[in-house]
């Protein structure tokens, strides 16, 4: 050894917080106090991604903080174009009066067409309706049979909310949004990460070409097992949802 160390020299930092700045990322002309406390200059810096963090964890924490004290609960699905005088709107108010009768309270989205039919249902039933809203590019709003509402920047916080805070989950007929949260939740009951928790398709004419192809491609071909078909019920009937949703609650009460 000529005394000439075996290691780089140790390079000039500066420290942002947590993060770590070397060589020319280091040159910074303000401090973060100092970004934070004088207000002048452009506000770029609200859309800046270290703030979307911030968004993303308020959301979380004002979910959390709203629903943690909800009883049971069933997250229901359904598409915001059914009109209020569609037959699929009356099956929609009756799913949530039959929760609210059994002691669920009911989680939608929070707008228009089933997902109103069924906050409708429940809050007439005297039952606790939450709806759970998300940003769009076109207005929609909650509807005005939501008890308690949240709104939500992020697709993937309000998801969060809807898996978490629910032991069922029942779709209306629905367009891309229902097949997102289908989907979704099947994908987390199939892997485990959420227990006793049913997945109901409510409306034989309307999922049963979905149902028919899972079952007789997805599952014929090996892509998904026996237990994994099993997940899926499909019903017509009100009574035999609510009949699903308390079985499996009390299967999971059972073991917890």
């Amino acid at each position: 050894m000529d005394g000439t160390s075996e290691y780089p020299e140790h390079p000039r930092e500066k420290q942002r917080g947590p993060v770590v700045l070397r060589r020319g990322r280091r040159i910074e002309s303000t401090t973060t106090d100092q970004r934070l406390l004088d207000s002048r200059g452009p506000s770029d810096w609200v859309h800046t991604d270290p703030w979307r963090v911030m968004r993303i964890q308020a959301e979380f924490v004002e979910g959390f903080g709203a629903l943690a004290e909800v009883p049971r609960a069933v997250t229901v699905f359904g598409s915001a174009r059914t009109p209020r005088d569609h037959p699929e709107y009356e099956l929609g108010r009756k799913i949530g009066a039959g929760l609210a009768n059994a002691g669920f309270a009911v989680i939608t989205g929070g707008g228009p067409g089933a997902m109103e039919a069924v906050n409708r249902g429940a809050s007439e039933a005297g039952g606790l309706s939450i709806g759970l809203g998300i940003e769009l590019p076109f207005e929609q709003g909650l509807n005005p049979w939501v008890d308690l509402g949240v709104n939500f920047r992020y697709f993937f916080t309000r998801k969060t909310m809807f898996i978490k805070y629910a032991q069922a989950f029942i779709c209306l007929p629905g367009g891309f949004g229902t097949l997102d949260e289908l989907f979704e939740a099947l994908t987390l009951v199939q892997t485990k990460k959420v227990t006793k928790f049913p997945v109901v398709l409510f409306g034989r004419s309307y999922w049963g070409g979905l149902y028919d192809w899972v079952r007789d491609s997805v599952h014929a071909q090996g892509k998904i097992s026996d237990k994994d078909l099993a997940l899926l019920h499909l019903t017509d009937d009100v009574d035999e949802a609510v009949a699903m949703v308390e079985e499996a609650y009390k299967a999971w009460e059972d073991t917890h």
